[in-house]
C-alpha cells in the first residue's frame, strides 16, 4: 500500500484497524477477534477520516440544524462524486480483495458511536452483500456515508441525545461468506445459558426478523441443553393488500449438535476477550464458522412475575431477555396500522423488523410471530430494558386486540386474560 491509502484503509489483520475511534467498535472488536486467532473473513476497514474529508468537500457542515440543510447532506452523499484523493487508493484496496472474492463483496457501515454498551444502533445503518462491481462499490460506500444522517438514525439518535454531527462514519469492507448457514449468539443470558440462532443461507432475514430461527440453548459448561427448529411465511406483505402470508412453513435444522457445541465454544472465546457478555453474528460455510460481529450484551436478572398470571392460556416463543411488562394488547397486521399502538401498550404484530425501532419508546413490551433471540429489534429491545418475546406462532391470530397482557422477556411466555 502507498502512503495516501495508509492515511485511511487499514487491512482488518493490521494492528491498527482495532482502533474504535478510527475505525468503529464494529470494525475494531471484529479485528481484535482476528488479532486473537478467532475465524473471520477479512478484509479491510476505512477510517472515519475518510467520511470527515468527503464531508468537509460539500461545504454543508454549518447547515445541518435544519431539517432542509439534512436533506442537502444526504443529496450530496448521492450526487457527487468521491473525491479522487480517496477514490483512487479505494479502489485499489477494492481490487485487491474482490479478485479472490467468490461470493462478492460485503461493504457495512461502522459507525464510530455504534456497537456500545447501551448504544448499539443494532439495524439502523447499512449494510451491502454480493458487490461484484466498482461501480456497486462506490455507491455502497456513499450510501453507508450518507446513513449517517438516515431519519433512522436521526429518531434514534434523538432518544439517546446524540447527533450525527458529532460523529463520523468508519465503514468495514470484507469478502462475502458464502454461507450454508448463519445467524447470531447470546453469550450469557439471565439464567447463564448461551443461545444461538441459527437460519439457512445468509443472516440477513433473521437479522431483519422475517423469519423463526431455529434456537440452540447450550448450559454453561458449554453442553447441549435444547435444540428447537425454525420456520417463516411463504409471503409477507401487508394484509390490506392480501399479500399477507398464512402458510407457516417448518425449517430444516442448520447446525447439528457437533457443530452447535463448537460455536458455543467460540462464542465463549469472544466473552472472555471482551471481558463482558457479548452478542455476536457468525456464517458458516465449507470451511468452518466465521465470526462475523461481536457487541456488548445486556444481560438483565430474571424478573418477579406476578404468579395470578399463571392460571391465563399463554404462548411460548423466543425471548429477548430483558424484564417482565404488561398493558392493553394492540394487535397490528402491518407497519400502517401503528398509529394504534398508544403508550403503555403491548403491540402484537408478526415481523419483528428494526423500523420497529421507532415504537418501543411508548410500548410496554412487544411481542411478534417472526424474529429470534438474535435479531436486531431484540438487540434494541434490550438496551432499552423492553420485554419482547419473537418467534410466538399464531399470536396475532391467538391473542385478542384489547385483551390485557403480560409479556415475559426471560422465560419467552405470553400470557393474556380471557
Amino acid at each position: 500500500m502507498g502512503s495516501a491509502e495508509l492515511e485511511f484503509i487499514v487491512p482488518l489483520s493490521s494492528p491498527l484497524a482495532a482502533d474504535a475511534e478510527r475505525f468503529g467498535p464494529k470494525a475494531a472488536n471484529l479485528a481484535r477477534l482476528a488479532h486473537a486467532g478467532l475465524p473471520t473473513p477479512g478484509g479491510f476497514c476505512i477510517d472515519a477520516s475518510a467520511y470527515r474529508h468527503q464531508l468537509k468537500t460539500f461545504g454543508l457542515e454549518a447547515d445541518v440544524t435544519t431539517r432542509r440543510g439534512v436533506l442537502a447532506l444526504k443529496l450530496a452523499f448521492f450526487d457527487r462524486p468521491i473525491v479522487e484523493t480517496l477514490r483512487a487508493p479505494l479502489l485499489d484496496a477494492w481490487r485487491r480483495y474482490a479478485a479472490h472474492a467468490s461470493a462478492g463483496m460485503a461493504v457495512r457501515s461502522s459507525a464510530l458511536v455504534e456497537d456500545r454498551f447501551g448504544t448499539s444502533f443494532a439495524g439502523q445503518f447499512e449494510s451491502y452483500l454480493g458487490l461484484q462491481a466498482e461501480e456497486e462499490f462506490e455507491t455502497a460506500v456513499r450510501s453507508c456515508w450518507a446513513a449517517l444522517w438516515s431519519t433512522r438514525v436521526l429518531r434514534y439518535m434523538a432518544t439517546h441525545d446524540a447527533s450525527p454531527s458529532e460523529t463520523a462514519m468508519a465503514i468495514l469492507v470484507q469478502p462475502l461468506v458464502n454461507a450454508d448457514a448463519s445467524g447470531g449468539a447470546l453469550s450469557r443470558t439471565a439464567n447463564g445459558d448461551r443461545v444461538i440462532n441459527a437460519t439457512r443461507g445468509l443472516g440477513a432475514s433473521l437479522a431483519q426478523g422475517e423469519v423463526i430461527p431455529e434456537r440452540i440453548v447450550l448450559a454453561p459448561d458449554g453442553t447441549l441443553r435444547e435444540k428447537s427448529a425454525g420456520g417463516g411465511y411463504q409471503r409477507l406483505g401487508c394484509s390490506h393488500m392480501a399479500a399477507r402470508g398464512k402458510s407457516l412453513f417448518q425449517a430444516s435444522r442448520c447446525l447439528d449438535d457437533a457443530q452447535a457445541v463448537s460455536l458455543g465454544a467460540l462464542v465463549a472465546r469472544v466473552e472472555d476477550l471482551m471481558g463482558m457478555a457479548v452478542e455476536i453474528e457468525w456464517a458458516l460455510d465449507n470451511q468452518g464458522f466465521k465470526l462475523l460481529q461481536a457487541r456488548p450484551l445486556h444481560v438483565e436478572s430474571t424478573p418477579v412475575r406476578d404468579t395470578l398470571w399463571r392460571k391465563h392460556p399463554g404462548l411460548n416463543g423466543q425471548p429477548a431477555g430483558v424484564g417482565w411488562g404488561e398493558g392493553r394488547a394492540v394487535v397490528v397486521s402491518c407497519e400502517c396500522e401503528m398509529e394504534r399502538v398508544m403508550t403503555g401498550d403491548v403491540l402484537i404484530t408478526r415481523a419483528a423488523g428494526p423500523a420497529l425501532s421507532a415504537i418501543l419508546p411508548r410500548v410496554s413490551a412487544v411481542v411478534c410471530e417472526l424474529g429470534g433471540s438474535t435479531s436486531h429489534l431484540a438487540s434494541l429491545a434490550r438496551e432499552r430494558g423492553l420485554p419482547m418475546v419473537l418467534g410466538v406462532r399464531e399470536a396475532t391470530a391467538q391473542i385478542p386486540d384489547g385483551a390485557q397482557v403480560a409479556v415475559d422477556g426471560v422465560t419467552g411466555i405470553v400470557r393474556w386474560m380471557r
